[in-house]
């Protein structure tokens, strides 16, 4: 998703007198992934570093320039001090609601980051944020950008994101392990380990080609947990290396158990043989901090060894990419609420599986996979909302998952509790009124009522998300009967919106329902269809570009 701060006509950089192009990136390992991309693309002119650029020696004044740099105070204020007397630059700015936001909005102050990145854009400067997860923008209000002029950038044909790993009504097509959600043995680590490498030999010996895969570790965000996290790993591979090691035998007579089942008996004599073959084919990688000097980022993200292993938290959350990952091992929960943002950022890490998405592996606490998915729920209802180009997207939260971090929400702009969502308008007609007093049953009203109207104005997810919260069976749904929006004062007639929202108070006429739908109509013969949960959910809406 991109966020741009002005008319996206500007965009069109064939045609403007572009200068410069710097791109603001976030960690040092993805921004090396990144840049790396970039010199490999043949672009020209070739992409550089910030720290090749802020050389003395370095000329920018004349032709273009594509320039990385890491979205720290200090690089940022060399850039600036470099840049000061250029004008035209386009900024581009990667993983755009990570460090840029206004954390101090409410506090009548602005973040240091944000004032260097505001200060690079200038007044003449064109500001595109790309990003994920666009909602800390939005509720922030970064830079001014307009959220009806969001432009949404689909993933490319080899990805497996959000539909793959967190189906809303599908089985899953990957192996998915859950843990008990108070049960933290190592022995979890250790089968976890054992299948790792059964998946691993199983696959090099299908292809007859000895790849190398990892498989990821996220545990904790503290570094001692990351060193106890790794005795497991030392323990099973010094233990297969060492035929006379009091371990050896409990543990592939463990690994011949795991790949009977998942490959069957007749393979699992090859499997357990070539683990014991290549076991010291291994390395085990700890990422802890960026300014870790001493950790080799590439081997991680790009395995080295046959049987690579990664530990690590924050550090690893964010954007960037594992190549031939094949199983993750996810025991970090939250005690408090999980932001939407950061765990879906966190879930890039499966990436690009297609190839060998019947072999990868999550292994992950059953409430934890549960919150996960529900942020991928709340998180596809706004996108979908924006891509209709409706206006402004409502960011959805409950008791256990927050929209973004409360302190980037612009209270002065940011309606909350709102409690409903709304989908673009639609022709009214007797037709579609018959349809929502017919005498079906809700569900049934709800899919002809989409048949009618489109599934624009009545989407696929919505249907899908209702059909799977039904405390009280068909009789949680109810299709209230349509209203006219004329008699509302203090409604926008032709929007067919209303600041304090349209629904109101829940009928008593529905007891038992939970999702509640109506239909609200002008004089026009156009009409929208209002959605409300009543729940323990919250809707958040941006109204300062409302209009």
């Amino acid at each position: 998703m991109a966020a741009g701060s002005k008319d996206p006509a500007v965009l069109r950089l064939g045609n403007t007198k572009v200068l410069k192009d710097i791109s603001c990136g976030g960690t040092n390992t993805r921004l090396q992934q990144n840049l790396d991309r970039f010199q490999r693309s043949k672009l020209s002119p070739a992409a550089r570093n910030f720290s090749d650029v802020i050389d003395p020696e370095y000329s920018l004044s004349s032709g273009f320039h594509v320039i990385f740099c890491k979205k720290n105070a200090s690089d940022l204020t060399k850039l600036n001090q470099k840049l000061e007397r250029i004008r035209d630059k386009v900024i581009i700015d990667d993983e755009a609601d990570f460090a840029t936001p206004n954390a101090l909005i409410n506090k009548g102050d602005v973040t240091r980051i944000n004032a260097l990145i505001k200060q690079l854009i200038n007044d003449d400067g064109i500001y595109v944020g790309v990003t994920a997860t666009p909602a800390r923008l939005d509720l922030n209000n970064t830079f001014d950008n307009d959220n009806e002029k969001w432009v949404n950038f689909p993933p490319h044909d080899a990805y497996t994101g959000q539909d793959v790993f967190f189906p809303l009504d599908a089985e899953v097509s990957f192996s998915l392990h859950t843990l008990p959600d108070t049960d933290d043995s190592p022995k979890y680590l250790r089968e976890a380990i054992f299948r790792f490498l059964v998946r691993v030999a199983a696959l090099n010996l299908s292809t007859g080609v000895d790849e190398n895969f990892s498989m990821l570790i996220h545990t904790s965000g503290k570094k001692l947990d990351h060193k106890s996290d790794k005795k497991p790993i030392d323990d099973v591979m010094n233990a297969l290396a060492d035929f006379h090691s009091k371990k050896f035998e409990a543990y592939t007579n463990e690994i011949d158990r795991i790949a009977t089942k998942l490959y069957g008996a007749e393979q699992a004599a090859r499997i357990l043989a070539y683990i014991v073959k290549y076991c010291d084919q291994t390395t085990t990688i700890i990422m802890n901090s960026e300014r870790d000097k001493n950790v080799d980022f590439k081997s991680a993200t790009s395995p080295a060894a046959m049987f690579t292993f990664v530990i690590g938290g924050n550090i690893v959350s964010r954007g960037v990419t594992f190549d031939n990952l094949l199983s993750m091992f996810f025991t970090r929960d939250s005690k408090h609420k999980i932001q939407q943002d950061t765990y879906i950022q966190r879930a890039r890490m499966f990436g690009s599986r297609k190839k060998h998405l019947p072999h990868f592996e999550l292994t992950i606490p059953q409430q934890l996979y549960l919150d996960w998915h529900r942020c991928f729920v709340f998180h596809k209802l706004a996108l979908e909302a924006i891509k209709t180009k409706k206006g402004s997207p409502v960011w959805l939260a409950d008791q256990r998952i927050a929209a973004v971090a409360s302190s980037s929400i612009d209270k002065a702009n940011v309606l909350l509790d709102k409690g409903e969502m709304s989908f673009p308008i639609f022709d009214y007609s007797p037709e579609v009124e018959r349809i929502a007093r017919g005498n079906s049953d809700s569900l049934s009203k709800l899919k002809l009522l989409q048949a009618k109207i489109g599934n624009d104005a009545l989407p696929d997810y919505l249907i899908r998300y209702v059909q799977r919260i039904l405390p009280n069976g068909l009789s949680s749904i109810a299709l209230h009967p349509s209203s006219t929006i004329e008699n509302m004062k203090d409604a926008d007639k032709d929007k067919i919106e209303r600041t304090k929202g349209l629904f109101g108070q829940v009928q008593r006429d529905f007891p038992d329902a939970v999702h509640h739908f109506k239909i609200f109509y002008n004089s026009k013969d156009k009409a929208r269809l209002i959605y409300k949960f009543n729940g323990n959910i919250s809707f958040l809406k941006n109204q300062k570009n409302a209009r």
